[in-house]
């Protein structure tokens, strides 16, 4: 059994777990890297992306029947019933400004 403390990625809190792994993963792991815990985290981490991905894709290929349906309906059959927005921004208030390199935004010239 080996005691070992895992380190959370990006965060600075850590928690202490008990792992409990055959004799032949310690010794391959002790062969390969000194901090077995550095080293458990690392792997861990890793599994844990690689299983986000899985997951992802599988939700790619296999969608919720909702999302098919919205996607099958097309964009343009779901924008139909959205409001206006002619209305929403008026094109004529505000400031026109341009971006000018080594400056940032500037004031449009009249």
């Amino acid at each position: 059994m080996i005691i070992l403390f895992v380190i959370l990625l990006g965060m600075s809190i850590t928690e202490r777990v008990t792992v409990t792994l055959s004799a032949e993963l310690v010794e391959g792991i002790d062969r390969l890297e000194r901090n077995r815990s550095r080293f458990i985290a690392e792997a861990v981490e890793h599994e844990l992306v690689r299983r986000r991905r899985e997951n992802l894709l599988s939700s790619v290929r296999n969608p919720h029947p909702e999302t098919v349906d919205l996607a099958d309906a097309g964009l343009e059959d779901w924008t139909a019933d959205l409001p206006d927005d002619e209305a929403l921004v008026d094109v004529t208030g505000g400031t026109p400004i341009r971006w000018v390199e080594g400056q940032g935004w500037v004031k449009e010239s009249a």
